[in-house]
C-alpha cells in the first residue's frame, strides 16, 4: 500500500511528459540519399515496384465508371471490366508489351537516378538559400497586431 502511495505522485507527475509529442525524425542526410540514388540495386528494386504497380493498375475495375459517365446502370459484365480488359481489346499482347517496356526502362531509370544523385548537392544548397530568403522576408513582414493609425 505504501509503495502505491509513493508511486502515484511520480506517475501523475510523469503523465504530462509522456503526453508530449515525439520529436520529429531528422530528414536523411544528402549524402545518404545520394548514396541510395547511386546504388544500381535501388534502380532494379524501383523497376520491380513499377511492375507490381502496373499489375495492380491493370486490375483496376473501370466498367462501372464508364457506365456512370454514360449515365446508365452498369451491366454485370461491365462490373467485371478492368483496365487490363480494355487494353487487350486493341492489342492481344498488351500486358506482355507493357511488362517488356517497363523492363526495358531499367537503364533509363539508372541513368536518371545517377543524374539526380549528381545534382542533389546543388539542389540542397539552393533549398537552404531559399529557406534563408524566406526567413528574411518573413522577418520583415509587419506585425498584424500592431495598431493601425
Amino acid at each position: 500500500m505504501r509503495a502505491t502511495l509513493l508511486l502515484m505522485p511520480l506517475l501523475i507527475g510523469a503523465a504530462p511528459a509522456l503526453a508530449q509529442p515525439a520529436p520529429a525524425a531528422a530528414p536523411p542526410a544528402a549524402a545518404e540519399v545520394q548514396r541510395a540514388l547511386a546504388n544500381p540495386a535501388m534502380a532494379d528494386r524501383l523497376a520491380d515496384a513499377m511492375q507490381a504497380l502496373s499489375d495492380s493498375l491493370l486490375d483496376l475495375p473501370v466498367g462501372e465508371v464508364q457506365a456512370a459517365v454514360e449515365g446508365r446502370k452498369p451491366t454485370a459484365a461491365e462490373r467485371k471490366l478492368t483496365v487490363r480488359d480494355l487494353g487487350r481489346r486493341d492489342d492481344p499482347n498488351f500486358e506482355r508489351n507493357l511488362h517488356r517496356q517497363i523492363a526495358q526502362s531499367g537503364p533509363m531509370i539508372r541513368q536518371s537516378m545517377k543524374a539526380l544523385a549528381e545534382a542533389l548537392p546543388v539542389m540542397m544548397k539552393s533549398m537552404e538559400e531559399a529557406g534563408k530568403a524566406l526567413e528574411r522576408a518573413a522577418a520583415n513582414m509587419p506585425d498584424p497586431t500592431y495598431p493601425k493609425r
